[in-house]
């Protein structure tokens, strides 16, 4: 996936943000929910507390995500006490609804598996964009795809999405993977818009998903399991 978006860049479209047609805004929807299950993993909301195991997460992490995500939130991790301020932080975006940080964790265990975020792109529409990234010691182990798909229902019920985006490196190919399991479609590639720190150029992959597919995505489902 693209880089995660940092704080600011979330809190920058508030207050005042909509994100559906006409005057409803998102504070007027119905109640979120505050825990998402799928078959392996759960997904909350960060709150106050987390901050001791996030910043723990986050120096496992550092390297893991210097590639594809040198700008993730976590980043901004530099000691427990920053992990703390940081987890409050998008305790109340979640609050406020301006954006949506999720951990992904193990039903079983209660370890930490992934982080998911959920921002808003054009609130006329309304579209969303998702963002995500595997947790070092369980990438390849398909909790983020689980996770990816507990998160579509929400975006498109309780959020009301028209259009959900995600973003990829287009030399990711875990990402870009995720992206065709959970039926997204490959709407542009943007060639070497990225210099990475090692010389190299890359580029973007696009990738749509609309409330229709959704569906249709739930009917093969269907269909296949019966």
């Amino acid at each position: 996936m693209r880089p995660g978006l940092p704080v600011v860049a979330c809190d920058s479209r508030l207050p005042g943000a909509v994100f559906s047609q006409g005057e409803e805004t998102m504070s007027q929807r119905p109640t979120i929910p505050e825990r998402i299950e799928a078959e392996r993993v759960y997904l909350r909301p960060y709150r106050a507390g987390d901050g001791p195991w996030y910043y723990a997460m986050s120096q496992r992490n550092r390297a893991h995500l210097l590639r594809y995500e040198p700008d993730n939130v976590v980043m901004e991790a530099h000691s427990a006490e920053e992990a703390e301020s940081l987890v409050r932080e998008l305790a109340a975006a979640w609050a406020a609804r301006t954006c949506f940080f999720l951990g992904a964790f193990d039903r079983t265990t209660d370890e930490f598996v992934a982080q998911i975020y959920i921002g808003p792109v054009d609130g006329s529409l309304p579209e969303f964009e998702i963002g995500f990234f595997a947790e070092v010691d369980h990438e390849g182990q398909g909790y983020v795809t689980e996770a990816v798909q507990a998160m579509l229902p929400f975006l498109f019920g309780h959020l009301g999405a028209h259009r959900v985006w995600l973003h990829c490196d287009d030399t990711n190919l875990r990402s870009r993977r995720v992206a065709e399991r959970c039926g997204f479609v490959l709407e542009e590639h943007i060639r070497e818009d990225k210099l990475n720190p090692d010389g190299t150029y890359s580029g973007t992959l696009c990738f749509g998903l609309q409330k229709l597919e959704l569906a249709g995505i739930a009917r093969v489902n269907t269909i296949e399991a019966a």
